[in-house]
């Protein structure tokens, strides 16, 4: 079974940068055809696809939270991880850790990185943003 478990800070200051690590048990995040993702959720909005990190290392990011993303992959503990940058309290939110499959369009693979496309997730873990 794949396992998916988020860990980091659950407080940030103002301007600092947000880290999360994600770490995966039950499959390798360099095995071909998934993408592992950063999903978050703002009390009370909608799930915000964030970026993600295919089995190559290869990233997409959200246009919205581009410039203020950076992923980043340990592949001696299976582990990939997310940093946001200058955050403010609008990036509170419970920050999820998720894998995707790739989809194909016959032989042309694609991801539309929606929620529903998501096959494990971790629990969860709630970053609030603070002085």
């Amino acid at each position: 079974q794949v396992q998916l478990q988020e860990s980091g800070p659950g407080l940030v200051k103002p301007s600092q940068t947000l880290s999360l690590t994600c770490t995966v048990s039950g499959a390798s995040i360099t095995t071909n055809n998934y993408f592992w993702n950063w999903i978050r959720q703002p009390p009370g909005k909608e799930l915000e696809w964030v970026g993600a990190l295919d089995s190559g290392g290869n990233t997409s990011y959200n246009p919205s939270l581009k410039s203020r993303i950076t992923f980043s992959r340990d592949l001696s503990k299976n582990q990939f991880s997310l940093q946001l940058s200058s955050v403010t309290p609008e990036d509170t939110a419970v920050y999820y850790c998720t894998r995707e499959a790739v989809r194909f369009n016959s032989a042309s693979p694609y991801a539309t990185h929606a929620a529903d496309g998501m096959d494990y997730w971790g629990k969860g873990t709630l970053v609030t943003v603070s002085s």
